[in-house]
């Protein structure tokens, strides 16, 4: 598929994307992106987050493609089960490990996404476990790809435009099956 093809759903972690995120410059640069943000009275109430994450699948005029970065992969995840129309696939990086609950959000489900998905993880994220992530990936039967060190994937960590995440991106929209 390509960018025109899907409807694209941008869903930063809990505090947002700055200008200079990679998910910001995407949502510009991609011209079918839109952003599901946390709702902006909470930010932490992961409730709401989901069902906007659902509600935002569901509305998609075209096959919806979720492009989620940290603790916006935990409310994506768990907003699956509530989609009213299949997504078409899901880019997940840097997912927080959600192993204290802290985090509002119950632990990943351990069952196959019904989705493709692709999981980018690093060795030097502060919020999550390397191998936690992976071990998780896994269950949900994504393709893993691991980015190194490379901290939290994000502008604090020098991931800014992040081009190798978008060709990887653009490789992964390009082998989703058409529906």
């Amino acid at each position: 598929m390509r960018v025109s093809d899907v409807d694209i759903l941008i869903v930063p972690g809990l505090e947002g994307a700055s200008e200079q995120h990679w998910q910001s410059r995407w949502e510009a640069k991609l011209s079918t992106a839109s952003r599901v943000a946390p709702p902006a009275a909470d930010p932490h109430d992961a409730k709401a987050w989901i069902a906007a994450v659902a509600d935002a699948v569901s509305r998609a005029e075209r096959p919806p493609v979720i492009v989620a970065h940290a603790l916006g992969v935990a409310a994506a995840v768990a907003a699956a089960p509530l989609f009213r129309r299949p997504a078409a696939g899901a880019f997940f990086v840097a997912p927080t490990d959600l192993g204290d609950g802290a985090s509002g959000f119950e632990a990943y489900s351990r069952e196959p996404l019904p989705f493709p998905s692709i999981v980018v993880a690093s060795r030097g994220a502060p919020d999550h476990s390397f191998d936690a992530i992976e071990d998780v990936a896994a269950a949900w039967g994504s393709l893993f790809v691991d980015a190194g060190e490379s901290g939290g994937l994000d502008e604090a960590s020098g991931h800014g435009p992040w081009p190798e995440g978008l060709l990887t991106f653009g490789k992964f929209l390009s082998r989703l099956p058409a529906p």
